[in-house]
């Protein structure tokens, strides 16, 4: 196999794979998909394209800003794509995702976890200094006081947002009165600036609703304004138009979709772009087959799904255990049953803890590699 060039992962170059930077461009060859080994993640450039489309039209078409999360793909290229179909900025979940994405040139970040301690308030005074906008997210005064300190210290101010339990039971304030209490608290804490409220949104439509319309109306009575309502999630973006007070979205999975998103009704088969490719080691009894592809590569996210994958070739067989490196695959449903050697691919449950596994991802368009692209932010826990 030919070698590939690599689109830059951790600084942005406006290399397109096909064009400059690709092994194409650079008379390399070209490599089919099918020669690649096995373990390996690719990812179909035309349905990335069109996934990233279809959700900035429907965000366009409800007036609400797209703010894509990076966390499923992790790759500024392909950051980089959603921005140039009319993203306003990207979220992060770690400090490290956000530190790798402003060396990649994004100067508006919304780092949607509470930060906490000095070392990594360090850190994120030192990152303020470098983007035109950061926006961090607290659902307690603790939080507030540290970022404070922080902003004391470095002589830097914090955006920030509150978080809101709105049916998720996560993170986030629990009434709309404690948001409003929290705000007024830190309102009064040096260097913080607030920017609104945001949420995750889980479960009942008509209870997000209710908390925000409360919001708005706590909030107003008080005289702060809400310039901000930020929801996410690639499964609630049909349901924005329902939720006229949010300003932006923060979907993550759609550039990718996955299982969990086609058991939501937010996508179809042909809208998932990843694709894992795994061949079959072992078939020990004729209703068991043995897959090169362990918890090292599917993770043990379930996501309410039954088995750990969707094999496209045989979508009646069932990945229905993992170890490390072997994913047991039962056939005892499947009419048609694989052979030793084959080559399958598999739809994953849940493609955002799939990429954090690999160090990079194929490029693939009408199946031929146009480029490996690095998993720039994989492992960015801090």
């Amino acid at each position: 196999m030919p070698p590939l060039a690599k689109v830059p992962g951790t600084q942005y170059d406006k290399a397109t794979p096909g064009k400059q930077g690709s092994a194409k461009g650079q008379g390399q060859g070209t490599v089919n998909a099918s020669e690649l080994d096995t373990p390996a993640v690719t990812i179909d450039l035309d349905v990335v394209d069109r996934n990233i489309r279809r959700v900035q039209e429907q965000l366009d078409a409800f007036g609400v800003a797209n703010r894509p999360h990076i966390k499923t793909h992790k790759i500024p290229w392909l950051a980089e794509r959603q921005r140039a179909a009319g993203a306003k900025g990207i979220t992060c979940q770690k400090i490290g995702e956000a530190e790798v994405f402003a060396d990649a040139g994004f100067d508006d970040i919304m780092l949607t976890f509470n930060i906490l301690g000095d070392a990594k308030t360090e850190r994120l005074a030192a990152l303020a200094r470098r983007l035109k906008k950061l926006t961090v997210v607290l659902d307690n005064d603790v939080v507030a006081r540290g970022l404070s300190e922080a902003g004391k210290r470095h002589d830097v101010d914090f955006r920030f947002l509150i978080e809101c339990d709105t049916g998720f039971h996560r993170n986030g304030v629990q009434t709309p009165q404690e948001a409003l209490d929290l705000a007024q608290a830190a309102l009064t804490m040096p260097r913080l600036q607030f920017d609104g409220l945001m949420t995750y949104p889980k479960g009942n439509l008509d209870k997000q609703r209710d908390f925000f319309q409360r919001s708005v109306q706590l909030f107003g009575g008080a005289g702060i304004p809400l310039p901000v309502i930020s929801s996410g999630g690639s499964a609630t973006v049909p349901n924005v138009g329902e939720l006229p007070m949010v300003t932006e979205h923060r979907a993550g999975t759609y550039i990718y979709n996955d299982r969990m998103m086609v058991a939501a009704g937010v996508a179809t088969w042909d809208d998932c772009a990843m694709r894992i490719r795994a061949t079959v080691v072992s078939r020990p009894t004729d209703d068991r087959a043995i897959l090169d592809t362990g918890s090292k590569v599917l993770t043990a996210d379930l996501g309410g799904l039954t088995g750990y994958g969707r094999i496209v070739e045989y979508p009646d067989a069932v990945i229905d255990r993992l170890s490390e490196e072997h994913g047991m695959v039962d056939l005892s449903r499947a009419v048609e049953r694989p052979k030793i050697g084959e080559i399958v691919h598999i739809i994953p449950n849940h493609t955002c803890v799939v990429t954090n596994m690999f160090d990079e991802v194929y490029a693939v368009r009408e199946g031929k590699v146009e480029a490996v692209m690095p998993v720039a932010a994989r492992g960015k826990v801090r």
